[in-house]
């Protein structure tokens, strides 16, 4: 098994070697944009990582790998359009940039580029990964129309809400982590254990995610802390204090930006007083121990669970 950042390595060298086309430079220039803004690109290094810990060469699967980078990045540009977002990696989102009709365009042209991608050297494996991939890419939808949902009510329950990541966020690592073991030749049955591993350490990073947006340093986040506090966005912290300010503070800031910095120390000091982030990292840290507990199920050599067992520790503790 490699390190972290020689699977990253490995990942950004391909990305760079794209032969996106020049023309027309409306549609390609943003791709290019989003995808020199770098990321964490954990998708394609579990990929990689799975692929490996299976006995295969990580550049096996190389070309999934990236292609799960670039449908995640497709995903953002159209989220940010949806949720208006300013910010993206510390740089302006493209529909800031340039516009939305170009955000959604350049969106669409990286869903088909993933799609191209994911075929190559695939093998006989090619109609197993076409049915992972496009039933992800299913529940990633889905989970994006329940946040739309969501933002209409003020009745979500945390259920409702750990199901609503699990569709949005959690099934792309384990995506990621399945294709890998796919491409490797893996039995069924790993390849499911490396999904649910991926799934609940998907869990453990958006719960992570919510509270960064809140209390994490805008300087090393990449944008702007409280955003999903001015949007009132129905994440676990917001969904916790509805059901539990007797108060009703909450209830009443809602659809309130008239005093953005007030708004976002009150509600912050509401959490702080039911003890949310002491609560939130209590959860993180249970789906990072099922996350781990899914490695058992999987004939693995010492250094590689060491591997999966450290990246699922250190993403409960990130803070980027």
């Amino acid at each position: 098994m490699k390190e972290f950042d020689e699977y990253l390595s490995m990942v950004n060298e391909a990305i760079a070697n794209l032969r996106l086309p020049s023309e027309p430079s409306g549609l390609y220039d943003p791709i290019r944009y989003t995808l020199d803004c770098g990321g964490k690109r954990l998708r394609p290094v579990l990929t990689l990582a799975a692929c490996e810990a299976m006995g295969k060469e990580p550049m096996a699967a190389i070309h999934q790998a990236v292609a799960i980078e670039i449908f995640h990045n497709f995903t953002l540009l159209h989220d940010d359009v949806m949720d208006n977002a300013d910010v993206r990696r510390g740089r302006p989102t493209v529909h800031k940039k340039w516009n939305e009709e170009t955000a959604i365009l350049s969106g669409d042209a990286m869903l088909t580029t993933s799609s191209m991608l994911l075929g190559i050297k695939a093998g006989e494996r090619l109609s197993q990964a076409m049915e992972l991939f496009n039933g992800t890419a299913m529940n990633i939808y889905e989970g994006q129309q329940y946040d739309m949902d969501f933002e209409h009510r003020l009745d979500v329950k945390v259920e409702e809400y750990m199901e609503m990541i699990r569709l949005k966020t959690s099934v792309l690592l384990g995506c990621a982590c399945g294709m890998g073991a796919l491409m490797a030749d893996a039995p069924f049955e790993t390849q499911v254990q490396f999904f649910n591993y991926g799934v609940n350490l998907g869990l453990a990073f958006q719960l992570q995610d919510d509270y960064l947006d809140t209390y994490g340093d805008p300087a090393t986040f990449g944008k702007a802390i409280g955003g999903d506090i001015l949007n009132d966005k129905k994440t676990w912290l917001l969904i916790m204090a509805l059901q539990e300010d007797t108060s009703g503070t909450i209830k009443g800031l809602i659809g309130d930006n008239s005093r953005p910095e007030e708004k976002i120390g009150t509600v912050r000091e509401i959490y702080n007083k039911l003890a949310l982030p002491d609560r939130i990292h209590e959860l993180i840290r249970a789906y990072i121990d099922t996350a781990i507990s899914c490695l058992d199920h999987i004939e693995l050599m010492p250094e590689a669970r060491a591997f999966f067992i450290d990246l699922a520790l250190k993403s409960a503790t990130r803070n980027k």
